[in-house]
């Protein structure tokens, strides 16, 4: 426990000597003052309800939701960015630059530094998941009014992913070189993206087997999973037409997850983490 708490420690110090610190608040202002124009010019004319054919929808829940989706989607993006940047290199690029050999002398020294990495960027990835993932509903609250409920969860479920996206890169680095695992890991977080498009796009068009194809991909992905669940507790307060549009979600349909989905979740991480000590146990360094 100890080696894993020290590991996690270096993490965070290798962090500031990259100056992540230093980079990531810099964008993230810049992403919350555009995120803030947004929202300004977006409920300067919600009045609260509009006409639709012969029913009734609530712009401002509409308005609401669509932007903190939106903010939701970059949150993740950026989250699971960051954790790559953390974790891409974590075996075989430092192996190969002689960085590694000296930490794991003995056996138990490489689960440490494998758990001590996936705590360390998980401790920075979701504080700044969540750091974001608040500022977005302070900003759509204090200028439109409209607030999610539960106003948690689904920040909840943006941490979630981007725990098992780093589990994921910490796997891919034990086989990939450092660049390779990070355009592999990209193009992976790419694929569960398509998946909740094709799950969407199964739900508008009504194609069962569109919409299973989306939903399996999601669950064998379950970080798009668990952001779809995100976005649908974002909107469970909405009714009627509202929610029906709502529930489509900006860039991914918002599914229902459930106690399942988080079940499924901590399984997965639990074997990804579990086949990655395994294989780096094996390996000739």
């Amino acid at each position: 426990m100890n080696a894993i708490w020290f590991i996690a420690k270096q993490t965070v110090r290798e962090c500031r000597r990259r100056r992540v610190f230093l980079v990531v608040p810099i964008v993230t202002v810049g992403f919350l003052f555009l995120y803030g124009l947004g929202n300004y010019y977006a409920f300067e004319k919600v009045n609260g309800t509009t006409d639709l054919g012969d029913q009734l929808v609530n712009t401002r829940a509409l308005a609401g939701s669509t932007l903190v989706g939106l903010s939701m989607f970059t949150t993740l993006f950026l989250g699971a960015a960051l954790g790559i940047f953390l974790a891409f290199n974590t075996v075989r690029g430092d192996a190969e630059t002689g960085v590694l050999q000296p930490l794991v002398v003995r056996p138990v020294a490489r689960s440490g530094l494998l758990l001590g990495r996936l705590l360390g960027a998980s401790m920075i990835c979701c504080g700044y998941v969540g750091a974001l993932y608040v500022g977005s509903v302070l900003i759509t609250g204090a200028v439109g009014h409209w607030w999610p409920s539960p106003a948690l969860l689904p920040g909840l479920s943006l941490a979630g992913g981007v725990v098992i996206v780093i589990a994921l890169t910490l796997l891919g680095s034990i086989f990939l070189s450092s660049l390779t695992n990070g355009i592999a890991m990209f193009m992976v977080y790419g694929a569960g993206l398509l998946a909740g498009l094709l799950g969407q796009l199964g739900e508008v068009l009504n194609s069962p087997s569109l919409r299973n194809t989306g939903r399996v991909t999601s669950f064998i992905l379950p970080f798009e999973a668990l952001y779809q669940a995100g976005l649908n507790s974002l909107t469970s307060g909405a009714t009627g037409l509202t929610r029906v549009i709502v529930r489509l979600g900006p860039l991914g349909g918002a599914q229902a997850g459930g106690p399942l989905l988080v079940a499924w979740a901590a399984v997965y991480l639990a074997v990804v983490a579990a086949l990655a000590l395994f294989f780096f146990a094996r390996r000739d360094l």
